[in-house]
């Protein structure tokens, strides 16, 4: 049987497919097509298919990860959308919080809310902060109000009363009456997408959630459509932004959930290919087509996050933390008003592309530069199967950077990664010494198609001793939906000191969640013996606004003592100090529900060759000023002698990518088939 893991990215969708009975791994990756994803995922599955005479049927396991969701929301293509709220509270989803985009920047404001004031309606209602009925709601003002959405002729409806986190009934009376009049509308329940205080945080969720979900529906149509045509008859699932899996029908429901869907899945898969390998402390660095994505791997566990901004809007739900910049391969070099050289965001995508790909390009991209510099390969690119036109790439650069700044080709092809590798540093710093890690002992973890392009250069910026590059880094995404499980987040608040009785009520919450979470499994057909549950409770001492969150091996009636004693230790782990006398006050109770799926095996591999049989040509290689024009080996990634130290400068290649080793930088491939670089102190 065979397993396999998908990733549509902006630029490629990358594919790996693992051979159950022998243990052997594939890689493959083509274009992307942004007007229909699922195009490009039944060509390069039927391509794949025939490649390695896979029969249709024998395909076990089919895991996704898209930006299909992230997309919509960044190029604003979602649906018409009307909301309902509580009386008094339409604007909420306006005035947000008192933040400022910029303190400083009068020119920078808000974005614009999803849902235009006419389409945000208000319902007399209302609840308590415990859930009390203060005002009943109006049921005639509910229909008036849905009625009037009907003929605006929006697609979905979000709702999100007030407190409706302690009592949801009138939220679901009102998706009652929604189901009757609008039969054909998508529906967003706050007390299901987010049922946890802070109610802009809960709004914004909600209203992105109904905002994308009838597009997304529309694209799972057609990702189910193109796997039946292709004869796969298991059910595909998709990576959320926790780095677990779920079902289709789970993300029509929660589309919200996807937003940071291929990038988690990276890390997951990085994280458990470095701790295979010895190493537990990473910052991943994934360089993709249109986007670099970073993140903080610590103890082999990737760091998680709850609030978020995907294009400026607040987003809640836990996910794998993750900075994103606009800098990737496609990213397009240009001169601002002032004449200085910037990089991106603005991205070429797939179509026009970079210039040297041939597909009409007109302006400078980061790979052009590549090419440029002869870093990439400039003559093909997969191993052959797509032509470039380094002559392209020249002209583009020459016209739009080196003549108007005076420079030669490859000093404006240098200046341009040297300005991306500084946005890409800053990145990296974001995540680690800015948050009080010693980045000296993290490993720098490169993967995407161009991630080992840059990761030299930054390491010796940032000061990280070594890089680990894994096998077919361009791949690595997809190569994570294999590392994943199943999982889904459920949540509750409870807003009381933690003592006896309190803690009684928190026991409660969490068998409900518990027996939620057995009943999700269920639908997703996972064996009861593969399930398992990871606890938490986020709480503060009284009088903070923000909570820490502490992990329970178990949460039973005697425990409150055990979650005092880590709470003052998670604490002063987060803010240097605790306050042991003071009263502590739960806010939220979360249950993370987890059904295990066979993962990839890494294996050792077997002693082979030697450095000279892996050398396929050299060629001359620009590392800027400081060493110019190099003769430089280039070599084949997979005919590399295993735990054979050499010096760079050297030029690694393979299918999804090319890692750059810079003079004097010493590199080897580890017995897992990772290569593992030396940064010279």
């Amino acid at each position: 049987m065979f397993r396999i893991g998908v990733d549509v990215g902006g630029t490629f969708t990358d594919y790996t497919v693992l051979d159950e009975s022998a243990g052997q791994v594939y890689y493959y990756k083509v274009p992307s097509t942004p007007d229909d994803p699922s195009r490009a995922i039944r060509d390069g599955i039927a391509q794949l298919l025939e490649k390695y005479n896979i029969e249709a049927e024998a395909v076990s396991h089919l895991g996704h990860g898209t930006t299909v969701a992230t997309n919509m929301v960044i190029e604003r293509q979602g649906s018409p959308i009307g909301l309902l709220t509580t009386k008094g509270f339409r604007d909420v989803l306006e005035i947000g919080r008192q933040a400022r985009p910029n303190l400083y920047d009068y020119s920078i404001g808000k974005p614009i809310p999803l849902v235009p004031r006419q389409h945000r309606l208000e319902i007399p209602e209302r609840l308590d902060v415990e859930g009390n009925i203060v005002t009943p709601i109006d049921e005639q003002k509910l229909i008036e109000a849905i009625t009037a959405l009907k003929n605006a002729d929006v697609d979905a409806v979000a709702v999100c009363f007030l407190h409706s986190y302690r009592l949801p009934d009138h939220e679901k009376l009102a998706r009652e009456h929604i189901e009757s009049i609008m039969p054909n509308a998508y529906i967003s329940l706050s007390c299901e997408v987010l049922p946890e205080i802070r109610e802009y945080e809960r709004l914004s969720t909600t209203v992105l959630n109904a905002y994308i979900g009838p597009r997304m529906q529309g694209y799972l149509e057609q990702f189910l459509n193109r796997v039946k045509e292709l004869g796969i008859k298991i059910a595909p699932l998709t990576i959320q932004s926790n780095g677990g899996l779920m079902s289709v029908n789970t993300v029509r429901k929660y589309p919200v959930r996807t937003c940071l869907s291929g990038p988690a899945a990276g890390v997951v898969g990085a994280a458990e290919v470095a701790r295979v390998a010895g190493f537990e402390n990473l910052v991943t660095f994934d360089v993709g087509g249109t986007s670099t994505d970073v993140s903080l791997v610590s103890g082999s566990r990737p760091l998680f996050a709850s609030d978020r901004s995907i294009a400026d809007y607040p987003i809640k739900t836990p996910m794998i933390d993750i900075h994103v910049i606009g800098a990737g391969g496609g990213s397009i070099a240009h001169m601002d008003d002032a004449g200085a050289l910037k990089v991106g965001p603005k991205s070429a995508g797939a179509h026009p592309g970079p210039a040297a790909y041939g597909k009409g390009g007109e302006r400078p991209t980061i790979t052009d530069a590549h090419i440029c510099l002869h870093r990439l390969n400039p003559v093909a690119l997969l191993e052959g199967r797509m032509p470039v036109d380094k002559k392209a790439a020249q002209d583009v650069i020459e016209k739009n950077v080196a003549n108007p700044l005076g420079l030669k080709t490859e000093e404006a092809a240098h200046g341009i990664v040297r300005i991306v590798n500084a946005n890409m540093s800053r990145a990296i710093r974001s995540v680690s010494t800015e948050r009080g890690y010693d980045i000296k002992e993290f490993a720098l973890f490169a993967y995407g198609g161009a991630g080992p392009l840059h990761a030299a250069e930054l390491a010796v910026e940032c000061g990280i001793p070594k890089i680990i590059v894994p096998q077919e880094p361009g791949t690595m995404c997809a190569r994570g939906m294999l590392l994943s499980d199943i999982s889904l987040d459920f949540v509750r608040s409870e807003i009381s000191e933690a003592n006896e009785n309190s803690w009684k009520r928190v026991c409660e919450l969490f068998d409900v969640m518990v027996t939620e979470g057995h009943e999700w499994l269920e639908d997703e057909n996972v064996e009861e013996n593969k399930r398992s549950f990871v606890r938490y409770i986020e709480a503060r001492y009284q009088g903070q606004n923000y909570e820490v969150k502490v992990e329970m091996e178990a949460i039973h009636s005697n425990g409150l003592k055990e979650f005092l004693i880590l709470f003052h230790k998670m604490h002063e782990k987060e803010y240097g100090y605790d306050i042991p006398d003071r009263a502590v006050e739960i806010v939220n109770c979360r249950l993370q529900a987890i059904g295990s799926v066979p993962k990839v095996q890494q294996r050792p591999q077997e002693k082979k060759g030697s450095l000279e049989d892996a050398e396929i040509g050299k060629r001359k290689v620009y590392f800027g000023s400081a060493f110019g024009w190099v003769d430089t080996s280039i070599y084949s990634r997979s005919a590399l002698p295993i735990e054979e130290n050499f010096l760079g400068p050297a030029i690694i290649e393979e299918m999804s990518s090319t890692t750059v080793v810079l003079p004097e930088q010493s590199v080897e491939v580890d017995s897992f088939g990772n290569i593992i670089i030396e940064i010279k102190a």
